[in-house]
Parts: structure tokens; sequence; C-alpha cells
């Protein structure tokens, strides 16, 4: 175990005071449920059920909506298994509570990375299988389930390069925590010599494709969903998603452009960080004089020229709404891309600019089907908007969406097949505790 390892299991052990400071806070400025904060430092309302637990766990909003097919898929094949998801991110709650997470599907917040907190998580609710998603990586909570004999995957992972080359610094740690795992399950080819390189088993390593291709459509409300269709009436509509505030001058300056060639044309914005609002309507303000925000409750008029929908676990109402969408995080130079498939899912056509890394191999299946259009510029933004308006433009678009999301419906069988191999027959063992760093 290499030095820096062995000092962050160390500080583990002291950390928990500085966790409580730093929640404290985030529950202060709504950013954590005060009622659910005992469960970051391993108590539970609830007891862990009899039979098979297979884990998950995700960071964020997007990470856990991804994770319901495969998880539905689990509770299919073993009708008398549970599974825990557990995340990090408090926005996961309240997209979790819309999407309607199968019966036998629990809901916890991830502990803080402290011995004790982790410990007793581990005590709780001592799971079968274990599924980290991503590449979220926390040392205790990781190593503490190795140490249990609890088999382990990483799924859905992927290594960019930008990615690979922060965490060569970290070579020691990286070599320890990939070592733990008995299977990796990644999303693209690329990714193998990185995760190689990094210290990871090659033997272990299969390319699977992007669990997010496969994911479910985003729910939405009836109720609120007709409403805001009669709000905005027969209006050609666009949408910006999971935007970054270094874009919004660009989307700003695309839709003056998009107005001047549809006069009523209506901009849905929907920022990645609820937080980058305000500064979001103050850029838009300086070019349109009727600009509407979701978090005071405003409605749509026939002369709104912007939405602003800076709420959280509602991009199933914006992705309906708009023919056309603009998936954010990729236009400014240093940004890495976001998921294109909830907007597939939802029949959006879908416009990205060129900073994809983090979904590179998704979006280049999608150019080479014709399933998505690429946009260097505010210029190219506001035309492909405008054009796209036209649902014969459309059509070959979403057609080549929509063979992609079927050629890669196998990524959910594979990632499954995976895990099941390690999957008890019996009941869950007696909890078995190893001590030690």
């Amino acid at each position: 175990m290499s030095p820096i390892t062995h000092l962050y299991l160390g500080f583990s052990m002291i950390s928990g005071p500085l966790w409580r400071l730093v929640l404290r806070r985030r529950v202060k400025v709504g950013k954590e449920s005060s009622v659910r904060l005992p469960e970051r430092f391993g108590f539970y309302r609830r007891q862990r059920p009899e039979g098979v637990l297979i884990w998950f766990n995700a960071l964020s909003v997007g990470e856990c909506l991804a994770l319901l097919p495969l998880i539905e898929r689990v509770l299919e094949e073993l009708p008398d298994a549970h599974v825990l998801l557990t995340s990090w991110n408090a926005a996961s709650e309240v997209a979790l509570t819309a999407a309607r997470p199968p019966d036998r599907c629990i809901h916890v917040f991830q502990p803080v990375d402290t011995v004790q907190a982790v410990r007793r998580f581990l005590d709780q609710w001592r799971p079968d299988v274990a599924g980290f998603y991503g590449l979220d990586f926390w040392p205790r909570l990781m190593i503490e389930t190795g140490r249990r004999g609890i088999p382990m995957m990483l799924v859905d992972s992927r290594m960019p390069d930008g990615s690979f080359r922060r965490r060569k610094r970290f070579a020691g740690p990286m070599r320890d925590i990939l070592g733990l795992f008995d299977r990796l399950l990644l999303q693209d080819k690329a990714s193998v010599p990185r995760f190689v390189a990094l210290g990871a088993d090659a033997t272990k390593i299969s390319v699977v494709g992007a669990l997010k291709s496969a994911a479910r459509p985003l729910p939405a409300p009836e109720k609120e969903l007709a409403e805001l269709r009669q709000q905005i009436g027969g209006r050609p509509v666009w949408l910006c998603a999971a935007t970054h505030r270094s874009e919004h001058p660009a989307i700003a300056e695309a839709h003056a452009k998009v107005i001047e060639e549809i006069p009523e044309a209506l901009l849905i914005l929907a920022p990645r960080h609820v937080r980058d609002a305000d500064e979001a309507e103050a850029h838009l303000r300086k070019r349109f004089a009727h600009v509407a925000r979701r978090s005071r409750e405003e409605r749509i008029d026939r002369i709104t020229q912007v939405y602003i929908a800076d709420s959280i676990g509602e991009m199933g109402l914006w992705y309906r709404l708009a023919p056309v969408s603009f998936v954010g995080h990729s236009l400014a130079p240093g940004l890495e891309g976001k998921n294109p498939f909830e907007a597939i899912a939802l029949g959006s056509c879908v416009l990205h600019g060129p900073e994809t890394s983090f979904f590179a191999e998704s979006y280049h299946g999608l150019g080479q089907a014709g399933g998505a259009i690429k946009v260097d510029s505010a210029g190219e933004l506001a035309s492909n908007a405008v054009l796209l308006q036209s649902s014969a433009l459309r059509k070959p678009v979403l057609e080549g969406a929509t063979k992609v999301v079927t050629d890669r419906r196998g990524v959910l069988d594979a990632t499954w097949d995976a895990m099941r191999q390690a999957v008890p027959q019996t009941s869950v063992a007696s909890p078995t505790f190893v001590g030690g760093l």
C-alpha cells in the first residue's frame, strides 16, 4: 500500500469532527438534508432486509438515474433480493423520488469517508456484491469493503485523457484502489490502457459500453407538463440543458440570433447547477426584456423570451417540451460534456459543442450515425436551433440517434452478466471484520 494511501487512512480515523462541521454548513445553505444527516455517519432508521443485498454506489443525480434500469434488471432476476443504492449528492434524493425506483430498492446517503462511519455502514447493510459507478473513489469506503471479502465491481467507468493525466499524479493510491476490483466494466476501448497504466489488472477489464445509453426516459408529472404546454402554446421552443456558467454568454448570443429568425421563439435554459441561475439571468437580461424563472414560480406567457428552469429533478419536463436540445458542458474550452441519451430517449434532437471527452465514445457513435449535431460557435448553435424546428429536418437525426440506442441495448445484459457471477446463491453470511488500517 502506498504511503499516500496510508496517510489518508490515518486521517480518516480522526476526520469525523471536520466532516460534521462541513455537513452542518451544507445543511445551512440547503445542500444537505438535516433529517437524513445521521446516514452520513452510519446511522439508519431501517434495518437490513433478509436475503441477498446488492449495493450500488453513485455520485449524483445522473448516475443514480442511469443505474435504475440495471437495478430493475437485478430485481427481476433475483425476486428475493434487495438493492441498496447510495449516493453522495443530496439532490439525488429529489430525483429518485420523482423517478420512483422499485420497491425493493433502498436509497441511503453514502457515509462520509471516516473509519467509524464506513464500518457502521458495512456492519448495518452487509452487502453481498458492491458496484461502484464511474470514477468517484473513496479510499476508506472501498478498502474496508475489500477487506470484508465483498466482491467489488467498477461499473460504467471511463478514463478520459484529462482524468488520466490528473490521476497519474496519485499513481500509488490509484493502484491501491484499482487493485481491489474483481471486475472493471468500462465504456470504451480507449480507457483500457489508461486503467492498466494506473494499476488495473487487464484480465479483469471488459468493455461493455455506456450504461446511460440504456437509461429509461426521465419522468415528468403529467399535470405540470400539460400546464407548461398550455402556457407555451404553439411557439417554437429550444432547450439548453446541463449548461455551465461559461457557456451562458454564448447561449444568450445564440438566442438573440434565433429571435432574429423566429421572433416568437422561446429558449428554456436549464443550468447544470441551479446556483448559476442568478448569473445566467444577468447575462440574459442584457439582451432580453422578458425573462422568467421556475424558482420564482413565474409563468411563461406570450412575450416570455427565456425561461430559466432552475429546479432539480425536472429535466424530463424540459426535454419533452423542446424538440431541439443543446446538451451543455460542451461548448467552452475545458469542459467535458454531458449525457446525450436523456434527450434522445424523449425524442429531442441533440446539439452539442466540441468538448465532450467524458462522453467521447457516445458522441462519436452518434456522430457517425448522424444522431447528433456538433456546433462550434454561438452562430452555429443558433442556425441549427432554427433549422431543427422543422420536423422533416429533425427526422433523420432522431432516426440515427434511435439506431445508436437500439444497437447498444446489450450494455445492460453485459453489465448484469458480469455482476451475476458474484451473487451468492444462498442467504447473506454473517458479517466479517478485518482489523487494522
